[in-house]
């Protein structure tokens, strides 16, 4: 069931910069949505332009997130979810660049709890993290312990992050969660009969949020690459050719103007009044 926006009034309109408040001045504060997820695409081929090494595009991207973060904030967006590291990205890539990878993210996690604090933001967490290096889980535990009383933007980050074992390890939840409110006399096939959606949906790693209204990939590329695959059913899609590490504030609020301007219909029809009933005969074309 899609998540209505509601009136809200940001407090912090006059921190956006300039060029952030013409844009700003263009949207209907009343139709925020309540959930953007961004998939962060192109910090190596931004630095291959450059000639740079790999690793500085993905240290100009974390710089990214933080702008991006603080524009959320202070136009109080309720829930933004960053795909940050994908099981892909973890199985794919080379070892060394994985390594950085993590030192990068117990790094901005370290660099960044005061400006989110400042910011009023709640950081959360997404994916299989039991799997990740044990230093760096106990670095997003003590950020999230951190920032736990913020009551802006939650800051959702998708790490060891992917869709397909995401649904997996939901209906293994979900089954699971079926057969011990029967205690465990109920067949498999019974089980299977009684799996709805909402049993799917409520075991989602991110059950505690709205489905995403915007989905905002970086790149051009015209993919998903595995995210939110079960939430983005409605979703309403923006692409721009803009490299992550170029992506700032401005341009959350452009992918927002362009949302508010689409019409969302979640299978329904445009116009709220249905067509007159007709007979299948009178339907017939003579």
């Amino acid at each position: 069931m899609p998540v209505q926006a509601t009136n809200r009034v940001p407090s912090r309109l006059h921190e956006l910069s300039a060029e952030e408040q013409t844009v700003y001045r263009q949207l209907d504060p009343t139709k925020i949505p309540q959930h953007v997820a961004i998939i962060m695409d192109g910090n190596g081929r931004w630095a291959g332009k450059r000639a740079l090494k790999r690793f500085l595009g993905h240290q100009q991207g974390a710089e990214s997130v933080q702008y991006v973060v603080e524009t959320a904030s202070r136009i109080d967006l309720p829930f933004l979810t960053l795909y940050a590291f994908s099981l892909e990205n973890n199985l794919r890539r080379p070892k060394a660049e994985v390594s950085f990878l993590m030192k990068l993210l117990k790094s901005y996690l370290i660099g960044n709890v005061k400006r989110m604090n400042d910011n009023n933001v709640r950081i959360a967490y997404v994916g299989r993290i039991s799997q990740l290096p044990n230093e760096v889980q106990e670095t997003m535990h003590w950020a999230a312990e951190q920032t736990a009383r913020n009551t802006g933007t939650t800051l959702t980050l998708a790490l060891n992050y992917g869709a397909r074992g995401e649904i997996v390890d939901a209906v293994r939840s979900a089954l699971t969660r079926l057969a011990a409110e029967q205690n465990g006399t109920v067949p498999l096939n019974a089980l299977l009969a009684g799996l709805t959606e909402e049993h799917v949906s409520r075991a989602l790693y991110t059950a505690h949020m709205p489905d995403p209204d915007l989905v905002i990939r970086t790149s051009g590329e015209m993919r998903i690459s595995n995210f939110l695959l079960w939430q983005i059913a409605y979703s309403e899609i923006y692409v721009t050719e803009r490299l992550w590490p170029d992506f700032r504030g401005k341009h959350l609020l452009e992918a927002i103007q362009q949302y508010q301007g689409r019409e969302r219909r979640f299978g329904g029809l445009a116009n709220a009044t249905e067509d007159k009933a007709v007979e299948p005969e009178q339907a017939l074309v003579r």
